[in-house]
């Protein structure tokens, strides 16, 4: 609650001081305040109808789209309340003579339109900026009633001070103001790095990290006043994953500098400039260090051979890899048969991404002299439908078509997993037939010893994990860095291309200063009567 309580407050407050300084300078200047309020009235429907849809959209979806939604929100969220306490910290104390400024310009257009369009745009930003913040934090909050009511009563609280501020009975030190909010908001913002990173793992986008750092339930146990706090307004769960926690300790002591930073000993000008460069070199060569230094790991494979049980666990067989990668050998009691497959398609097989090889097999063998008890023992233990001991004693000759079709899941170039299908085709002649038989019989059905897979599978996903986590180290954090140096080196750049021209001016000034007593002494010196 406490936590959309100031969200509402304060950005509420930013879109009441606009609409009451808007309202203030109009009344003074004697012009109507219908069209402003018309923009206003819009902008807020609007805002509150993209939070509506967002929440509705979010409740359709499955449950892991939820969560890649929610990540979506509050990355949005993030960036949004970042500019705002960034742009906030450094226009507060000109933001009334910047309204009035561009209030002046639009009168100056001579329409109403222009002044309800700026009202409308003005109050569109905040009214979103909102409605995406507080749907983040609802939904990671602990209780959405006493969210919304939060939210509810830090609105009509900043509309209150807007009333008080356009009748001139309200002042407050914005600068002052925003920057201890600035602060609060701060450690939410962190807290939903915190909850998109958790909701990313949740949707499967984000499997790096996931180590336990430190257990938080003695401090926050369920339903206290601390894991209202902690959880529900700072959004710290009681089971931090380490790159939960990364993120949130970048973010939190990033923007905390910057917000907290005495102005008076903040650079500025060239030194500005100079810093900025400086900690984007430093972020690169960083970066560079990581990505160098940390060594990436196998990504892990199965085994050579693969043991074969039935349904009852006894082990039916062996399949193993040969130097072909779609080659493989089966040993069973009727021999040994080396395959090619047919087909290989990616899947994921025991939860681990794998290669399915399709086998197919054939071969035909021809018996000259089948008993009829031979048959039947071959056919389960009953003889072919229309055979009879007195029509057809036998002896036949029987052919058997043998089809076997094995299945192997590979990872790399070992073996996960592998199952076996065989049926028969008998072709029955002689014995006193009048004519050929065929009769299928079933065969062995084999698949992957348990405890074999089991032991594959754990070695993999082991191997698999320590890579992810490298490739955390090595990668995905270097990666950040040199985003950030990026966006650091084009905002000196920026910096710098506003500083030439106030620079050329200062120089020019100073140039006519020293050269006005010469041009002085000059005319001076021409006047003197020889």
């Amino acid at each position: 609650m406490l936590a959309t309580l100031v969200i509402g407050l304060r950005e509420g407050l930013e879109a009441a001081l606009i609409v009451g300084i808007l309202a203030a300078f109009l009344r003074r200047n004697g012009r109507s305040l219908r069209a402003m309020w018309i923009g206003v009235i819009i902008a807020i429907a609007l805002s509150i109808t993209v939070g509506s849809v967002l929440e509705l959209v979010s409740l359709s979806l499955p449950q892991a789209q939820q969560e890649g939604l929610e990540t979506v929100i509050g990355a949005v969220a993030v960036v949004f309340v970042t500019g705002m306490i960034v742009w906030m910290n450094t226009h507060a104390s000109g933001l009334k003579r910047d309204i009035e400024s561009s209030a002046t310009a639009a009168l100056g257009e001579g329409t109403a339109l222009a002044l309800a369009v700026m009202a409308f745009l003005a109050v569109l930003k905040e009214g979103f900026e909102t409605s995406v913040f507080l749907l983040a934090t609802f939904q990671s909050s602990t209780s959405v009633i006493a969210a919304i009511a939060g939210a509810v009563i830090g609105i009509l609280v900043a509309v209150g001070i807007g009333v008080g501020i356009y009748h001139g009975g309200v002042r407050i030190n914005l600068g002052r103001f925003f920057r201890f909010t600035g602060v609060f908001l701060v450690f939410v913002a962190a807290g939903l790095v915190l909850s998109a990173l958790r909701t990313a793992h949740e949707a499967g986008w984000l499997n790096i990290g996931q180590q336990q750092t430190v257990d938080l339930a003695w401090l926050a146990p369920n339903g206290s006043i601390q894991s209202a706090l902690i959880t529900g307004v700072l959004g710290i769960p009681s089971d931090p994953r380490l790159v939960e926690v990364m993120g949130w300790a970048i973010y939190l002591v990033s923007v905390l500098l910057f917000v907290l930073w005495p102005a008076r000993i903040r650079p500025s000008g060239v030194a500005a400039i100079k810093t900025r460069l400086g900690i984007a070199i430093g972020l690169v060569a960083v970066a560079a260090i990581l990505g160098l230094a940390v060594p990436l790991a196998g990504a892990g494979s199965g085994d050579g051979t693969l043991r074969l049980a039935n349904g009852s666990g006894a082990i039916g067989g062996i399949v193993s890899t040969t130097a072909s990668p779609d080659r493989f050998t089966l040993n069973t009691g009727s021999g040994s048969t080396t395959m090619t497959a047919s087909r290989s398609t990616s899947t994921v097989k025991d939860g681990v991404a794998a290669v399915m090889h399709v086998v197919p097999s054939m071969r035909a063998t021809t018996t000259a002299s089948v008993t009829i008890d031979q048959l039947a023992a071959d056919n389960g233990g009953r003889l072919p439908i229309g055979m009879s001991l007195q029509q057809s004693p036998g002896p036949f000759s029987v052919t058997t078509i043998t089809s076997t079709t094995l299945r192997v899941w590979t990872v790399g170039s070992g073996l996960l997993n592998a199952s076996s299908e065989t049926s028969h085709i008998l072709q029955i002649s002689g014995g006193g037939l009048s004519g050929n038989r065929t009769v299928s019989t079933a065969g062995n059905a084999l698949s992957g010893d348990s405890s074999d897979v089991a032991s594959i599978t754990a070695r993999i996903v082991a191997a698999q994990s320590a890579n992810d986590e490298r490739l955390l180290w090595k990668l995905w954090l270097p990666v950040a860095m040199l985003i950030a140096a990026l966006a650091l080196a084009l905002s000196a750049a920026r910096a710098a291309r506003r500083l030439e021209p106030a620079a050329l001016r200062t120089t020019a000034l100073s140039a006519s200063a020293s050269q006005t007593p010469k041009n002085r002494n000059l005319r001076n010196s021409t006047n003197v009567p020889r």
